[in-house]
């Protein structure tokens, strides 16, 4: 074995364009598949991370205007809803739906303890709302049954308004009282902030905002909790029953679907899942396609290789060489030769994704309401590396074995007459 490597390595030395092109052609390929499989898992692991802050089996909707004309009335009428929706939505729709809670909002209020303060939106809502929009609680509660029942002055802030209202540890802000306005409100805890646009929101008890603001009997969202709707199908169909319903409570046409509208969390992840699946599919077959192509250079080289090595075979085979020793020689070298640029295509693919990790992996887009990161951890897993890299070291071996039983078989006076 050692005598064969010695010769694969004299050989490889006497050609070395031939053993760096055919080097090339196999790291190329591997590296590319790793390269883009990192890049495309990188989009979509952010992609599925920024879709992740709510509960997928939950609904939100709220009040639009009108577009058309309905029982005498005109379109354009704007539509608030109230609590004939909340009943209606809670008792009408029990087979599917779980869990009832509304929102209200009073927008621009300011937060002040001591002598900080922040601007903030206040947000009055139910106990549901930190399981349908996944609220992560750092230090005391959420807002919960009795505070709704009651009427409770309780404030739930996010973790970046707690440190704008304190430069010491936040959790001693909890049971501490701070102002709303001129409202003094006891806090009961902190959320953790997530850098989205829901983090400008302080939480205190549906009930509350309602009678503090003098909204009468409105809210300004319905969100709830639903099961027994696997299929868009199923979506589909409830969500035109239940707007139906909404509609016909504000006299406004049962397909108008301006008139209130549904953000459907499930569809909309269904939807994402398919388009992932998609861009998925699409990466594997470019990187295929470009580990084909290394597969084609391996085969070509291999070809010239043993064609420009015919004199030899033939001088080898006069001297009392086997056939076997020929195809053992040919095939060592596109093993070997595959086996090292392999492994050198997928380090650096393995480098590659390492460092858009390190660096597009942190990097955020800020609109102004919020930021999004735009690659999660854009890598891919070793056994997906490692596999690839043996599909080309079989590719290269087919490849020199093809050639190899050509020249094996090929006689010698034939050879020594090849040019």
């Amino acid at each position: 074995m050692q005598d064969i490597l010695t010769e694969i390595w004299a050989t490889a030395k006497r050609n070395k364009l031939r053993t760096a092109l055919t080097g090339f052609a196999v790291a190329w390929g591997i590296f590319m598949l790793i390269f883009l499989l990192g890049a495309g898992n990188g989009l979509i692991h952010a992609t599925m991370q920024n879709s992740d802050r709510f509960l997928d089996n939950s609904m939100m909707v709220g009040g639009g205007v009108t577009s058309k004309a309905y029982q005498g009335l005109k379109e354009g009428r704007r539509i608030r809803l109230n609590d004939e929706d909340l009943r209606t939505t809670d008792r009408h729709f029990t087979e599917n739906i779980d869990d009832v809670g509304a929102e209200i909002n009073q927008n621009g209020v300011i937060i002040s303890f001591r002598d900080n303060y922040v601007s903030s939106n206040l947000c009055g809502v139910f106990p549901n709302e930190a399981t349908i929009n996944k609220i992560e609680m750092l230090h005391g509660r959420f807002v919960n049954q009795v505070d709704l029942e009651q009427q409770r002055k309780s404030l739930v802030l996010s973790e970046n308004q707690a440190k704008e209202l304190t430069q010491g540890d936040i959790s001693t802000l909890v049971g501490s009282f701070a102002k709303v306005g001129n409202i003094g409100f006891r806090i009961i805890g902190i959320y953790k902030s997530d850098q989205s646009e829901m983090n400008a929101e302080a939480y205190t008890a549906f009930s509350t905002v309602r009678t503090m603001y003098n909204r009468g009997d409105r809210a300004d969202n319905i969100i709830f909790s639903f099961h027994g709707l696997n299929s868009v199908e199923e979506n589909d169909s409830f969500e035109k029953r239940y707007q139906a319903s909404l509609n016909a409570n504000h006299q406004a046409a049962p397909d108008d679907e301006d008139a209130t509208w549904i953000w459907n969390r499930f569809t909309q992840n269904l939807q994402m899942n398919t388009a992932m699946n998609i861009i998925r599919i699409a990466l594997w077959v470019i990187g295929i396609f470009t580990l084909l192509s290394g597969i084609v250079g391996v085969s070509n080289i291999m070809l010239i290789t043993v064609k420009e090595r015919t004199r030899e075979f033939g001088i080898r085979k006069a001297i009392g060489a086997t056939p076997m020793s020929i195809l053992r020689l040919i095939i060592v070298e596109s093993v070997i030769i595959t086996t090292f640029f392999g492994y050198v295509g997928m380090i650096l693919g393995i480098g590659a994704n390492e460092y858009m990790d390190a660096t597009l992996g942190h990097e955020q887009i800020d609109n102004g309401l919020f930021q999004l990161t735009m690659f999660v951890d854009p890598t891919v897993g070793l056994d997906v590396c490692i596999e690839a890299t043996l599909v080309m070291i079989v590719a290269g071996t087919l490849a020199g074995l093809i050639p190899a039983r050509k020249a094996a078989r090929i006689r010698p006076i034939e050879a020594l007459r090849a040019e």
